[in-house]
């Protein structure tokens, strides 16, 4: 979907302040975000990145702006677990569970929690799919508004670029992200000049590389 979250060649948005030695948490209640996030995650297989990314998307620009990153985890949390089936609105708003309603067993226990940490979740596919392109190979990264979930930028659509790298077969994210289907497709390192990007006040040296699916790409 076409939104505030895809700032890539957006004016006006201030200078990127790096702050020196900046640590992992701002505040405690950060943390704890970040927690209950990963446990919602090992919730048996409701929830994946890919959806995650879209609920934040789908923020209004105007708090998508103003708040910070873990606002905005904060944010999708309540959204995501009333999708997810594991609370109700009416829970969530008076801070008690349904009259009835039966006890979960939890997914995730504290002695599980060190090999959870531990593992890395990897969208890569060991399946046998058909590349449509090939290092080396001039494409054009497709003209599209999708009103769902994508990881296609807009600065990007339209442009022409050259595949540098086949990086193997990944789960699909557009689909993923509304769980129709991980619809996994070879995954591309596309290179586009910073001309072709920015036109000729760009510098001839500089270049962009996007990872970018199959289904984002067409001949040219």
């Amino acid at each position: 979907m076409n939104g505030v979250h895809d700032m890539g060649g957006m004016q006006g948005m201030g200078p990127v302040v790096h702050e020196k030695d900046e640590p992992v948490f701002h505040e405690a209640w950060e943390s704890r975000v970040y927690a209950l996030t990963r446990l919602v995650r090992a919730g048996g297989g409701r929830w994946n990145i890919d959806a995650g990314r879209y609920e934040i998307e789908r923020l209004p620009p105007a708090e998508y702006l103003r708040m910070s990153y873990y606002e905005r985890w904060a944010a999708r949390l309540p959204i995501q677990v009333v999708k997810m089936g594991l609370v109700t609105q009416a829970e969530i708003e008076s801070g008690t569970p349904a009259s009835g309603s039966a006890k979960a067993t939890p997914q995730l226990t504290a002695l599980r929690v060190p090999a959870m940490v531990a593992t890395r979740v990897s969208t890569k596919r060991d399946v046998r799919v058909k590349a449509t392109f090939r290092r080396g190979q001039r494409v054009r990264a497709r003209n599209m508004h999708p009103p769902g979930h994508t990881r296609l930028p807009r600065y990007a659509r339209g442009k022409l670029g050259t595949v540098v790298a086949d990086r193997g077969v990944f789960v699909f994210p557009d689909t993923n992200a509304e769980f129709l289907g991980e619809k996994p497709q070879h995954l591309y390192s596309v290179r586009f000049t910073a001309r072709e990007l920015w036109g000729d006040r760009a510098s001839t040296r500089d270049s962009v590389y996007l990872d970018l699916w199959d289904d984002y790409l067409e001949r040219v």
